[in-house]
C-alpha cells in the first residue's frame, strides 16, 4: 500500500540503505515457492525495522508473524552480541524455510522459533522484552498487546504493523470484516493506554512505534 504519489515512492526508496544479498536471495525464494508473498515486509521496510532494532539494541526481541523469517532476520540486525529473538508463528510448514535463512545469517543461534497459537506460547515465555514486533492475524491484536505488555521493559518497544489496513481503517466496514474492527480497537487502545505512547507512522501499510512508559 502506497500513500504517497509513486514517484516520491521511488525516490524514498532509492535514497533508503539497500537490503543486504541474504534477504535478496530470501525474497526471491519466497516469490518463487511460497503463498501470498505480499506478506513480506520488504526492503524498505525492512531497513526501517533494522535501523530501529539498532537504536534500541535490544537484548531480547520477540515477534509475533514470522512468515519466511525476513522482519526477523531484519530486527536480528540490531540485536547486542548476547541478544536473542524468539519468533512466533502458526505455519509448521515454513519452519524449514525460516531456519535455512536463519543458519545463514550471522545470527542462526539468537534466533528462536515457536509454532504454534502466540495467546498460548507468549504466557510460557519468561522473559522481558526491549522490541516486540507485531505482525500476525488481526484480530488478536489487542489480545497481544495485553499479553505482551506486563513483559515489557521499561523504555521498550511494541512495533505493530498494518495498522492503517489499506486505508480500510477511514472507510465503512463491513459486517463481516473482523480484522478492520480490530485494527480500530487496537489503534484507539494503542493511542489511550497510559502504559504507552505511540506514533502511527504511514510507512507502506501502517506501522506504529509505542513505547513503554
Amino acid at each position: 500500500m502506497h500513500f504517497i504519489p509513486e514517484a516520491l515512492d521511488t525516490y524514498v526508496v532509492n535514497h533508503t540503505q539497500q537490503e543486504p544479498e541474504l534477504l535478496q536471495k530470501l525474497t526471491r525464494e519466497t516469490y518463487q515457492k511460497i503463498l501470498q508473498p505480499r506478506m513480506l515486509s520488504g526492503p524498505y521496510q525492512g531497513r526501517v525495522l533494522s535501523i530501529l532494532s539498532k537504536l534500541i539494541n535490544p537484548t531480547h526481541i520477540l515477534e509475533i508473524g514470522t512468515y519466511t523469517g525476513y522482519s526477523a532476520l531484519c530486527l536480528a540486525e540490531g540485536m547486542k552480541k548476547d541478544g536473542v529473538l524468539h519468533t512466533i508463528d502458526v505455519n509448521e510448514e515454513l519452519e524449514d524455510f525460516q531456519r535455512k535463512y536463519f543458519n545463514l545469517s550471522p545470527y542462526g543461534s539468537q534466533i528462536f522459533q515457536h509454532i504454534g497459537d502466540a495467546t498460548e506460547i507468549i504466557p510460557a515465555l519468561d522473559l522481558q522484552f526491549d522490541l516486540v514486533f507485531i505482525d500476525a492475524d488481526k484480530p488478536n491484536y489487542p489480545k497481544y498487546f495485553e499479553l505482551i505488555i506486563e513483559k515489557m521493559n521499561s523504555g521498550g518497544i511494541i512495533l505493530s504493523d498494518n495498522v492503517l489496513w489499506s486505508g480500510k481503517v477511514i472507510e465503512p466496514i463491513a459486517k463481516d470484516d473482523l480484522s478492520t474492527k480490530a485494527l480500530l480497537t487496537y489503534n484507539k487502545l494503542l493511542v489511550e493506554d497510559k502504559r504507552v505512547e505511540t506514533v502511527l507512522l504511514p510507512i507502506r501499510d501502517g506501522l506504529t512505534v509505542s513505547r513503554v512508559l
